[in-house]
């Protein structure tokens, strides 16, 4: 299941990826690369509200980016850690359905392999800081 988990949130990733770099709406980036996989409708599902809730709450997710990140405007950061950390937060703050660490410990092995070599250190600082929010 994990390795499912982590393939489902690797999709999540790119959608949340192209969202950004392109401008294309949500539900057509999904529809595109759900066809491309075969998971299952409880993955397909959680991939969606992935998705969806990340999009759907971006503001307050870059809110939050914004103040654990201060040095980085938001708009200035790598679109693959922008787009890590919003899928992150979404977990963290939003969802609710994983515990913290298994979020935080998905997204450094998301920055591993997509981001640069600072990547994973960034992401571990700045969920580090959001997951002090979670567990008020």
């Amino acid at each position: 299941m994990t390795g499912t988990r982590h393939k489902a949130r690797i999709i999540a990733l790119q959608a949340l990826y192209e969202i950004d770099s392109v401008g294309r709406r949500p539900e057509t980036v999904l529809k595109r690369l759900l066809s491309e996989v075969d998971f299952s409708e409880e993955n397909t599902v959680f991939i969606r509200e992935l998705v969806e809730g990340a999009v759907r709450n971006s503001d307050e997710i870059d809110g939050n980016i914004q103040k654990f990140a201060p040095a980085w405007p938001v708009e200035q950061l790598a679109m693959v850690d922008r787009s890590i950390l919003r899928l992150a937060i979404f977990e963290i703050l939003f969802d609710n359905k994983v515990p913290v660490k298994v979020a935080v410990n998905e997204a450094v092995e998301l920055a591993k392999t997509f981001g640069s070599e600072n990547s994973a250190k960034f992401i571990n600082g700045v969920l580090g800081s959001v997951s002090t929010l979670a567990s008020r």
